[in-house]
């Protein structure tokens, strides 16, 4: 059997997935892509730069979904799909450059039509005296619920000279880690406890 015929029933499985009779469904604000397959929601205050963010990632080879409005569906108990509004398919807005077509910038692999929702970035300004406050070691994680269904959440502190791009990339990698079971601080802080407990027997 050829690759793409293995691949063949798992594309195709929210395509014959049967839509439930009364769907429970949402809108919600944010710019919502399809980064290294995972379906991100990035949300913050209005003006913060998401869209601007989203062209980045756009621009690095990743797929708009939504821009400011995204609905969400309830399909089953734990899956939430995300989908664009038709008026505002394949747009994407931004301060300064006012509306873009992204299917006719960057061609039709810039744009995917639905994706499950599996991680909510949401980009923020913090304050110093809160900065110090974040937890280094485990990040700004939690969960959000949406439609009963709880989707992970990292929060991403916007300063002079980070990278956000990278670190949207970064935060997809680490929670496609975490879906399989593993955790970086976890492991940091057992290889600690296990250095300690080396240097307590000598």
């Amino acid at each position: 059997m050829s690759d793409m015929q293995k691949m063949k029933p798992r594309f195709t499985t929210y395509l014959l997935m049967p839509m439930p009779h009364n769907p429970i469904t949402t809108t919600l604000h944010g710019v919502f892509l399809d980064v290294l397959g995972i379906g991100v929601l990035l949300r913050g205050d209005s003006g913060i730069g998401k869209s601007e963010l989203a062209l980045s990632l756009v621009n690095r080879g990743h797929r708009l979904i939504a821009d400011d409005a995204v609905d969400f569906t309830k399909i089953d108990a734990d899956t939430i799909m995300g989908s664009c509004p038709e008026l505002l398919q394949d747009f994407l807005e931004v301060r300064g450059l006012g509306i873009l077509n992204i299917r006719v910038m960057y061609g039709d692999s810039a744009i995917k039509n639905n994706k499950r929702l599996q991680l909510i970035v949401k980009v923020a300004i913090f304050p110093n005296e809160e900065l110090t406050k974040i937890d280094r070691l485990h990040g700004v994680y939690k969960e959000q619920n949406i439609l009963d269904v709880n989707i992970p959440q990292v929060t991403i502190p916007i300063a002079p000279g980070r990278n956000l791009s990278v670190l949207i990339e970064s935060a997809v990698r680490n929670q496609i880690l975490k879906n399989t079971g593993y955790n970086a601080s976890e492991d940091f802080i057992n290889r600690q406890h296990n250095l300690l407990n080396k240097n307590h027997e000598r």
